[in-house]
């Protein structure tokens, strides 16, 4: 293992910032105070922290659906990222964007969008940007495995290994598509094998070990820093929750069966990652536990920023719509 105990560390409290963020979330939602679709991370959260773990804050990264987890895996502010959410000012569009448009350029988030598959490109572009500017930096897009079937993603794998792009896609293979399983609409056994055709690695990961995601992230980094192309990584996992929140009726459509559900929570990443730490000695129980004490004051303190801040004023509708001046 190439992680110290401080990252490993570092990992753990991401994964539960992640986590104890999304469960305020839902009870904001499920209280009337959050108004509109937001789509939970929770079970998926070792995929965006190995990634991340493997870059610097100059390195670019794009997400589409569970929004909330790949900026705070990056390093987001959990306050802007609250505040958002419920439409405040003090979010990072000024509580213009919500859920699904956390962006912050200062450690290379770039946001993400609603529309499926459509960061693969902006990622890919981002990549190019780097190549032709001779600029230091690689550029990482999450993805689920619905959007792997989309035009785009293939448009952009083709390109970024046509021209050796420094770009890793990492499909979240959550099993579902809202309610379609993967295994109805991947013609392979598996996204990953889809890179061959492109003429660039694929790899199959476990998406409930942060560890191992952030092994093969830091392979894919490397070969991108080295000019050496882009790479396709299949984290395989699960989404607890249903496809958005307010959608939870589309359970007793048995598109999935709780013990599925029940089968697939066995292995939570939160647990695994714990569980790893303190197994090779890099962390104690009371180590683990003062992590979770502490992230759970973070949240609590991000949701009291958030309904603390003001709303937008209504003039302030057009701002930043439009380069100043037209």
């Amino acid at each position: 293992m190439t992680l110290d105990k401080q990252q490993l560390e570092e990992m753990y409290r991401r994964m539960c910032r992640i986590r104890y963020f999304e469960e305020a979330v839902i009870e904001i939602h499920s209280s009337g105070e959050l108004i509109g679709p937001a789509h939970p991370y929770i079970g998926e959260e070792a995929v965006a922290v190995g990634a991340c773990a493997a870059l610097r804050d100059s390195d670019r990264i794009a997400g589409n659906h569970r929004s909330h987890g790949h900026p705070i895996a990056k390093g987001g502010d959990v306050n802007r990222a609250m505040a958002e959410i419920l439409g405040k000012s003090g979010g990072y569009c000024k509580g213009k964007g919500g859920s699904m448009h956390l962006a912050d350029f200062s450690i290379g988030i770039l946001g993400e969008s609603g529309i499926v598959a459509s960061s693969v490109p902006i990622a890919t572009g981002a990549a190019l940007a780097a190549k032709l500017g001779k600029q230091d930096f690689v550029s990482l897009v999450f993805f689920g495995d619905g959007a792997s079937n989309q035009g785009a993603c293939h448009e952009s794998m083709n390109m970024a290994a046509l021209w050796d792009l420094p770009v890793i896609f990492m499909c979240e293979n959550n099993g579902y598509a809202i309610t379609t399983s993967y295994k109805n609409s991947v013609s392979v056994d598996h996204v990953s094998d889809r890179a061959s055709a492109y003429g660039m690695p694929g790899v199959l990961v476990d998406g409930q070990d942060a560890i191992a995601v952030h092994e093969a992230t830091s392979e894919a980094v490397r070969r991108a820093r080295a000019g050496e192309g882009p790479t396709l990584i299949e984290a395989m996992t699960y989404r607890y929750e249903d496809h958005s929140l307010g959608l939870d009726r589309i359970r007793k459509s048995e598109y999935r069966s709780q013990d599925e559900v029940d089968e697939a929570m066995k292995r939570d990443p939160l647990p695994i990652h714990r569980q790893a730490m303190i197994a090779h000695g890099f962390a104690t129980e009371a180590e683990c536990d003062a992590i979770e004490a502490e992230v759970h004051a973070e949240i609590d303190g991000a949701v009291e920023f958030a309904r603390n801040s003001p709303f937008p004023e209504p003039g302030e509708l057009y701002d930043d719509m439009w380069a100043t001046p037209v």
